[in-house]
């Protein structure tokens, strides 16, 4: 059975919380097999946000372990569309049933 974190980031992902963020993720990667990544309080999301899921996904591929979005907020949805990054990431980007409507 893998060695598995779960991080709920609750801070923006932006320019202003990425190298705080980038810490914390790389040393969860380093200390597991597979990180789940909970996004879905995260209510803002820029370029260096999506820099850094990039950057997880990348460093767990070179470790031979796995990163994984488990929950994504409307803002982290919108921004891996518009940059069409969706395939890349590889994460099933589920909308909650209260904002399908």
């Amino acid at each position: 059975m893998p060695n598995r974190q779960r991080i709920t980031l609750q801070e923006d992902l932006t320019i202003y919380h990425a190298l705080e963020q980038k810490g914390r993720l790389l040393d969860a990667l380093n200390q597991a097999d597979e990180v789940e990544l909970d996004l879905s309080q995260v209510s803002e999301m820029d370029t260096a946000g999506l820099q850094l899921l990039i950057l997880l996904k990348r460093e767990a591929q070179k470790a031979g372990k796995q990163a994984i979005i488990v929950a994504h907020s409307q803002a982290v949805r919108s921004v891996i569309d518009f940059c069409n990054l969706a395939a890349y990431l590889g994460d099933p980007l589920v909308i909650p049933a209260q904002e399908a409507h």
